[in-house]
């Protein structure tokens, strides 16, 4: 594999992502809940972090609008779900992330959280992605599971037509049949071509969308395995879904990780990123 020197920009303070920067780990639960637990779990997650020479963005979304069911819990909504994440950014210091699905919501979002991130149903959403990157802050665009990662280019001419600048792409699968996602390897250093960091997403690359009776399924023991194979191919960032109970977690529970799995997950990535740098 020939290296790839992408665009490095500046999430928040102290916190970088690409051109060699040190590995950004993304991680939270799937969607917000209630306010103490949210807080106590992004508060758990930061301390975990510290352990590792890692940038760290919180992730969770106010609005899960693409759920399986329409009886699936979806989030507290936009006004809700911004508040608490401007709390948890204000009385952690850590930067968030979260997702919009309408052009409607870019504005307000932008004015609360550091990175908006477009959800893979909708990275061929014009005008959803023009929006974004009006904000003028970060985007981190999902790649489709129905796409060819070279396809991600017109997404991101679609951001900077907006005038963003500072874009992310990230692999999270690739639909393989009915309910299945693999993840081809090649397709990391497909994207990283194009010149913006590429993060990959090891919880959502091991769902079995709709496999669980009217929600999602996954196996969260296969995300270890895929994320050695990740960062070993170079890439700038992991996202990771994590939760203290994700057998009762109210979303994306099969695939998210256990606090114990995460630490393994991080440990071997670390080691794996060390090597990488070494070698380039």
């Amino acid at each position: 594999m020939t290296t790839v020197n992408t665009s490095r920009f500046e999430i928040a303070k102290g916190i970088e992502v690409g051109g060699g920067a040190p590995l950004l780990l993304i991680a939270g639960p799937c969607v917000l809940e209630e306010e103490s637990f949210t807080l106590k779990w992004a508060e758990r997650l930061q301390k975990i972090v510290r352990k590792y020479p890692f940038g760290f963005i919180f992730k969770a979304s106010y609005d899960k609008a693409n759920r399986t069911s329409s009886g699936s819990f979806r989030g507290p909504g936009v006004e809700e779900g911004l508040r608490l994440l401007e709390k948890i950014r204000t009385t952690l210091g850590v930067p968030v992330l979260t997702d919009v699905h309408e052009a409607i919501e870019c504005k307000a979002t932008a004015e609360v959280v550091d990175v908006l991130q477009i959800p893979a149903f909708l990275c061929r959403q014009t005008s959803l992605l023009v929006a974004a990157g009006k904000t003028g802050k970060p985007v981190n665009i999902k790649k489709g599971q129905f796409l060819h990662p070279s396809d991600m280019q017109g997404a991101i001419d679609k951001v900077k037509a907006g005038g963003g600048k500072a874009i992310m792409l990230t692999e999270r699968g690739s639909s393989f049949g009915y309910r299945e996602l693999v993840v081809d390897m090649r397709g990391l250093d497909t994207m990283r071509q194009l010149g913006c960091p590429v993060v990959f997403d090891g919880t959502h690359s091991v769902q079995k969308p709709g496999g669980e009776n009217g929600t999602t399924g996954g196996n969260r023991l296969e995300v270890a395995g895929l994320v050695r194979s990740a960062v070993a191919h170079g890439i700038d960032g992991i996202f990771l879904e994590a939760h203290p109970d994700p057998d009762f977690a109210p979303s994306d529970g099969p695939n998210m990780l256990t606090p114990q799995l995460l630490e393994v997950v991080l440990q071997q990535a670390e080691k794996i990123d060390a090597v990488y740098r070494s070698l380039n």
